[in-house]
């Protein structure tokens, strides 16, 4: 063992000794968001990657990484309705703002440990997405090279979950600055899409069928008059012509990605009739949507307004039904299946119970008209932070609420 090494291997002895590690190097107390990242900025965990002596971390050799699997001869339809129900790793591989890796914990957010994905697959929630932002790790036109280190990072992270058996969705998010899909700028973003995906198709081509690639996370023209009513005419094209890109580049890397599940989105990937109506769907035999549904906002957002909904009762389930029945109508009965890749609500004054209420609806009505996973989004933050739709303490590996995680895995059978 080598110096560094012992070092390093005592000061965790005698951190564990005293109590101060725990499963993201947190302390499990509550903070504010400020105070989260300048403690999670700060901290460096060193379970997964090794200390350099300056304080930086080495990433995994791409060989150590590499993993293969089968990509079965089974319908896409077959192969989500093996699906249960999924858990968001939200804030963290698509966080931005701090530069290299660094990015990943400048959200609030501890790195990200095997611990963790485990903690959360036993639960049992057996759909893992894993949100990543690749546009401020890629280098200049027209190559769009990917950091290693960023790519190895994120390799790293999806062997967590895909060693357990779970169902990885990985995808392109919070890319609005780059991506922007109208007229002016569709050409360069059409570039840039298919470069960033022929690398990231390359690198995981040998995976089997539990790893599935969504190509656009809410696409639309950020700011926009638009931007969450459906957007334009457009818009919608451009994102259309996005969706192409994404499933002939993945495609023409050939191996296991002929074949692989491949989840294409609307316009911000709404769940309004109008907007999913109007949404090319590509000819493929291997693909699906995916939908964001945080229905009804009244009740899932801090609306801050007269309508604003703090409890749940069977006044509202219409919403529901609605939403589940234009997605089986527009999709399931064509024989293309639909994940809803992000769905939750905040925790209003620890409103747990009338949570669990809603969640238990939803996935009900979910599996009874159409059989449609569902993913609960999880940025971290449960009493403090922006956005409180946290469900799993990433600090201690222990959930916040019982009431609503049992709620969704329970329902979820």
């Amino acid at each position: 063992m080598d110096k560094i090494k012992l070092i390093t291997l005592i000061t965790v002895l005698a951190m564990a000794s005293s109590g101060l590690v725990s499963c993201g190097q947190g302390n499990g107390k509550d903070t504010s968001k400020a105070e989260k990242d300048t403690a999670s900025s700060a901290a460096e965990n060193t379970a997964d990657s090794e200390a350099l002596p300056d304080g930086g971390e080495t990433s995994p050799a791409a060989g150590d990484l590499a993993r293969s699997g089968e990509v079965r001869d089974i319908s896409a339809m077959e192969l989500v309705g093996e699906m249960k129900t999924g858990w968001n790793l939200g804030n963290s591989l698509d966080a931005t703002g701090a530069p290299g890796n660094a990015s990943e914990v400048n959200w609030g957010n501890p790195k990200t440990t095997k611990e963790m994905i485990d903690a959360v697959y036993n639960k049992g929630f057996d759909v893992i997405r894993i949100p990543v932002t690749w546009g401020g790790h890629v280098g200049d036109a027209p190559d769009y090279k990917i950091d290693e280190d960023w790519l190895a990072r994120v390799q790293e992270v999806v062997n967590y979950a895909y060693d357990d058996g779970a169902y990885v969705i990985i995808n392109s998010h919070h890319e609005e600055d780059w991506r922007i899909p109208d007229n002016e700028h569709i050409d360069a973003v059409d570039e840039k899409t298919a470069a960033i995906w022929k690398q990231v198709a390359e690198r995981f081509k040998d995976y089997g069928d539990h790893l599935i690639f969504e190509g656009l996370n809410e696409p639309r023209v950020k700011g926009s008059p638009q931007e969450w009513n459906g957007g334009t005419e457009e818009g919608r094209r451009c994102v259309d012509r996005l969706n192409k890109t994404f499933l002939d580049t993945v495609r023409a890397t050939g191996g296991n990605n002929e074949k692989r599940l491949l989840l294409m989105t609307t316009y911000a990937s709404s769940s309004m009739n109008n907007v999913i109506k109007d949404t090319a769907i590509p000819e493929d035999d291997h693909i699906g949507f995916s939908i964001h549904a945080y229905t009804p906002y009244a009740f899932t957002y801090n609306a801050n307004e007269d309508w604003e909904l703090f409890h749940w009762d069977d006044s509202h389930d219409g919403e529901l039904v609605s939403l589940m029945t234009n997605l089986k109508e527009n999709y399931l009965d064509k024989d293309i299946p639909v994940i809803i890749t992000e769905y939750g609500a905040v925790n209003k004054d620890n409103n747990d119970e009338d949570r669990a209420k809603w969640v238990s609806t939803y996935i009900e009505y979910a599996e009874l008209l159409g059989g449609i996973p569902c993913v609960w989004w999880d940025n971290g933050y449960y009493s403090s932070g922006n956005e409180l739709f946290g469900i799993f303490d990433r600090n201690t590996c222990t959930w916040f609420t019982d009431t609503v995680t049992n709620a969704i895995i329970e329902t979820a059978k």
